[in-house]
């Protein structure tokens, strides 16, 4: 089951979505609403949000999804039964919820529309929203025995073992020639018609990289550990000096473009790098060699 979430500033707009009967739209939640319409349910909001006016994005936007297996048995009191438990994992079960559940596609998912705003007119925080809604689902379907996400995913990866292998020997033969950039090393991958991508947020900033190959797109790290974009920054970066990278580079260049790297992805090379340096001295006792 997968979760996702983040802070709207749409109330009305996004609950009628969610009524909307050509997508099957049906009520399987209601926590501390008396409405039965989009315009009433908005209004309710909207008394409860008149005590943060500093607060825009005054309304949290989830959506749960059990895997197509999972959703085609689950009855209107099983959803409910997962919405709830979800919004107590988020710590909101106290606030103003109205949830959905939409039929329309093969995959059964429940859209939950909860007020930022507590009865105490205090704002919820929204950090890491995305990332915690995860965790959530992940909480909920292990209690209810649902399929978990990692178990889908550890079985993709299983299905894809030997393609895997393939594309990490050819990462393994592009590095014994010690590209001095991402771009070459970008390059020689795709004389190997393995296509790596750079993923970068709209900070400009570098977050990893996924890999095609063959009709599959998978992230590096999900390849094989060696490829996430910790270990292979350092690897690369290392080949243009004599010296060992003391700490994570400030810019770096990809794709002809010069980058930031995501605060994530220098705090991870940063430990790599003092886990690098605790092995030499482990190894041989003397510390760094420059």
């Amino acid at each position: 089951m997968i979760g996702k979430g983040h802070a709207i500033s749409r109330t009305k707009a996004s609950i009628s979505y969610g009524w909307n009967k050509e997508k099957e739209g049906e009520i399987v939640l209601k926590e501390h609403l008396a409405g039965d319409t989009p315009q009433e349910i908005t209004e309710e909001f909207k008394i409860i949000q008149s005590q943060n006016e500093r607060c825009h994005k005054n309304t949290l936007s989830f959506i749960v999804s059990p895997t197509v297996e999972d959703g085609k048995d689950l009855t209107k009191k099983d959803l409910e039964e997962i919405a709830k438990k979800f919004l107590k994992e988020m710590n909101l079960q106290n606030n103003q919820s109205i949830g959905f559940v939409h039929r329309d596609k093969a995959h059964t998912h429940i859209h939950i529309y909860t007020n930022r705003i507590g009865f105490d007119g205090k704002a919820y925080n929204d950090s890491f929203i995305g990332k915690l809604s995860q965790v959530a689902a992940d909480n909920v379907a292990k209690e209810l025995g649902i399929t978990r996400v990692r178990e889908v995913q550890k079985e993709k990866l299983n299905e894809l073992k030997a393609l895997r292998q393939e594309i990490k020997n050819i990462n393994d033969r592009v590095l014994q020639t010690r590209p001095k950039s991402l771009d070459e090393y970008i390059s020689k991958m795709k004389a190997y018609k393995v296509e790596v991508i750079p993923t970068i947020n709209k900070f400009n900033q570098l977050q990893g990289f996924r890999v095609a190959y063959k009709g599959v797109n998978l992230k590096a790290s999900e390849v094989d550990r060696s490829m996430s974009g910790n270990r292979l920054i350092p690897q690369i970066s290392q080949n243009r000096s004599f010296t060992r990278l003391k700490e994570a580079p400030k810019n770096i260049l990809v794709l002809n473009r010069s980058v930031q790297l995501s605060t994530d992805l220098a705090s991870k090379i940063t430990k790599e790098l003092v886990k690098g340096a605790i092995k030499i001295i482990r190894d041989t006792g003397i510390g760094y060699g420059y």
